[in-house]
């Protein structure tokens, strides 16, 4: 039965592989389709007029009067919070989906110093205009190293931390992966494309369980890595690699005060460079079934809820069950 389901999986695989994207995407993803209308903040930042794409999605039926900010990850966008985004506003909240700049639907400026502060302050400004005094930040991936940065910042502005398996959880640098100059991400990001992206996925979000429904995410990220704006685009993600690598968050987390719930996948395997570290190093990286734990005990009054043998993003794996455990966890911390 197991080679079977490998068989299938490889044939899936190779079926998709050999399918030509035909779609290609603007330099802020025109053309794609996001599940709900997307409207656009602008701002100044480091001398730049800059502009954030983000969905506002009012709570449907009942109002609970609170508010959740979506974080989106690396490899992600706003738009790949759909389900989580329908689970909120269903259950009575309003939901905040923004695309971080440098992705997505967002600007991607030629220049721009990329830290975790500054995208906090920008997603700081975005509630500001929105009247949003007070928030849940739910991140993803490196949106869960975002939303601790922002935790860090605006404790008072934070009602609650919730993360999905998000990175950073351990230090790549300290640990021995090899680190990159910012032209070397930049040659690497050039070559993105659609048979990696799909094989990357394959591996680490969705453990070897490939569904049709992820095609469109694969659709989304190769489209805007080889549209028009193939070059902007690649630039702007290598400096957030660089950002991911160089900014733990990792050893503030026991500044975090707020109320954190950790929502973990531990088949997970994710970490930065992985492929190029050291064997024996690449051996003990990503371990999510030992990080999650070690992270709940660092941060002070963290929650974990572990999902066995699911990987990276569980709430696009198994949608129904991440979304009871979410709604349950926001309403225990």
């Amino acid at each position: 039965m197991r080679l079977f389901r490998e068989f299938c999986v490889a044939s899936l695989l190779t079926a998709t592989a050999t399918t030509a994207f035909a779609a290609t995407y603007g330099p802020e993803l025109q053309g794609f389709e996001y599940p709900y209308p997307i409207e656009r903040f602008n701002f100044q930042s480091q001398g730049k007029t800059l502009q954030m794409g983000y969905m506002d999605v009012p709570a449907k039926g009942k109002a609970n009067g609170r508010s959740v900010v979506l974080l989106h990850g690396k490899n992600f966008c706003a738009a790949t919070w759909e389900g989580t985004i329908k689970a909120l506003s269903d259950a009575g909240y309003r939901v905040i989906a923004p695309d971080q700049i440098g992705f997505c639907t967002s600007s991607k400026p030629d220049s721009y110093q990329y830290s975790f502060q500054q995208l906090a302050l920008n997603t700081h400004q975005l509630l500001e205009k929105l009247g949003i005094q007070k928030a849940t930040l739910l991140g993803h991936s490196t949106g869960g190293m975002l939303a601790t940065r922002y935790a860090l910042m605006y404790p008072k502005q934070t009602e609650q931390l919730a993360m999905v398996n998000p990175i950073g959880l351990e230090d790549w640098k300290a640990l021995g992966v090899p680190t990159l100059s910012v032209d070397q991400w930049y040659e690497r990001e050039l070559n993105v494309n659609a048979e990696g992206i799909r094989k990357y996925q394959l591996d680490t979000y969705y453990v070897g369980r490939w569904k049709p429904e992820y095609e469109r995410w694969v659709d989304m990220y190769a489209g805007l890595s080889d549209g028009p704006g193939h070059k902007q685009v690649a630039w702007n993600s290598a400096l957030i690699y660089d950002m991911i690598f160089t900014q733990p968050v990792y050893y503030e987390f026991k500044n975090v005060q707020v109320p954190t719930l950790l929502l973990i996948g531990t088949a997970d395997t994710t970490a930065i460079n992985k492929g190029i570290a050291p064997p024996q190093v690449k051996a003990t990286l990503g371990n999510y079934a030992v990080l999650g734990k070690q992270a709940a005990k660092l941060i002070p009054h963290a929650t974990l809820v572990e999902f066995p043998g699911l990987g990276h993003a569980p709430q696009m794996e198994e949608p129904a069950r991440f979304h009871q455990a979410l709604l349950q966890g926001l309403n225990t911390l």
